[in-house]
């Protein structure tokens, strides 16, 4: 027991020591990444899998783990290539800080070595979707927000873009009406004409419910059974 306790003291003391904190940063970056890749898509694969694919058991396990792996792999990577860079593009500057663009040129190394170069990988085109729908919302608030409007930690608020109140308060207003609008509009033509286009877990959700639910020769088969 006491040697168990002097290791434990022993590795505490060092990950407690701030010349090793930059490198200890990147270690606690991967675990991070792993860990809430793991959470987010093992739910998901799970319900997924299970509901729209076929196969036995075994297979459908396999694929709930193998699709939770790339995903928490995908996220740690990512996290190491990231703060590695960072930590890289501060060496290079004289005052040893980090730059306005650093986080940029870091995102985008890490982008093209985790995700950009496997076009075929389903998880990782998840992944790169939903951020880019992320920062497609963020630039939109950026642009209507008055600048330096709604700032946080150390972010610098909205760019002001449109100057004239009333047109501003419109844009604020109708926005998100008229893209939800048109993201659905959009992607039931896409699903009705070029299904093969559309990524493969939501083409089988659609078809689920807009394909499916057209079909029944019983009541077994309209309420609880697809045909």
């Amino acid at each position: 027991m006491g040697s168990l306790q002097g290791i434990e003291a022993a590795l505490e003391k060092i990950i407690l020591d701030p010349k090793y904190h930059d490198l200890l940063t990147l270690v606690k970056g991967i675990r991070n990444g792993i860990v809430y890749g793991s959470k987010v898509r093992f739910p998901h694969a799970l319900v997924m899998i299970f509901l729209f694919r076929n196969g036995s058991l075994r297979t459908k396990c396999w694929l709930v783990l193998k699709a939770t792996r790339q995903h928490a792999r995908n996220l740690g990577y990512f996290a190491l290539i990231y703060k590695a860079s960072m930590l890289f593009l501060r060496s290079t500057t004289p005052t040893g800080k980090e730059r306005h663009y650093d986080s940029f040129l870091a995102g985008l190394i890490g982008g093209y070595v985790v995700f950009a170069r496997d076009i075929h990988n389903s998880v990782s085109q998840q992944i790169v979707i939903y951020v880019f729908a992320r920062v497609c919302l963020a630039v939109a608030k950026l642009l209507v927000q008055p600048r330096g409007q709604g700032k946080i930690s150390d972010g610098g608020g909205g760019w002001g873009i449109i100057s004239n109140e009333h047109l501003r308060r419109t844009v604020m207003r109708n926005g998100w009406p008229v893209f939800a609008s048109l993201s659905w509009a959009a992607v039931m033509y896409v699903f009705r004409w070029h299904p093969e286009t559309v990524q493969p877990s939501l083409r089988n959700s659609m078809h689920y419910i807009y394909v499916s639910s057209d079909h029944w020769d019983s009541l077994r088969t309209f309420i609880w059974h697809n045909k």
